[in-house]
């Protein structure tokens, strides 16, 4: 059965019970659920207090779209090199060269070399970013 996209123009009820009839929680079957799914999240997000349908409608939807990530969108970071699993967890959290610079205590300059990987991370670089990933370190390591 295919989806179709919701339109988020609509106001969102503020009942569990009413809120199923906009978007049923439901397994994410395809990207165009998953999506839709975003959506809803991003909607309940944005009100900001949430009536407790709400807020226990946007939990179930939270670990619906965590289930299918872990299942449909997950990277095997083991097949990355140490540089491109840095650069991976640097998107998904929103950092950049100069980020990592300010990470790592270096010359701003230092974390684009280490993003091209003209120059090569140290020990106490790896321990930082291990720490700061909450990630294994061997992971940076080539």
């Amino acid at each position: 059965m295919g989806s179709t996209k919701i339109s988020g123009k609509e106001k969102l009820p503020g009942k569990f019970e009413d809120l199923m009839l906009v978007l049923p929680p439901r397994a994410i079957a395809d990207e165009v659920h998953y999506e839709n799914t975003v959506e809803m999240i991003d909607r309940l997000m944005a009100i900001g207090r949430l009536t407790k349908g709400q807020s226990l409608y946007l939990e179930t939807l939270v670990q619906l779209v965590q289930a299918y990530e872990s299942s449909n969108h997950a990277i095997n970071v083991s097949d990355l090199s140490g540089i491109d699993t840095l650069k991976y967890l640097m998107g998904e959290n929103g950092m950049n060269a100069s980020d990592l610079a300010r990470l790592l205590g270096v010359h701003v300059s230092l974390g684009s070399k280490i993003l091209k990987g003209d120059r090569s991370l140290t020990l106490d670089h790896v321990k930082t970013l291990a720490e700061r990933f909450k990630v294994s370190a061997g992971l940076f390591l080539d």
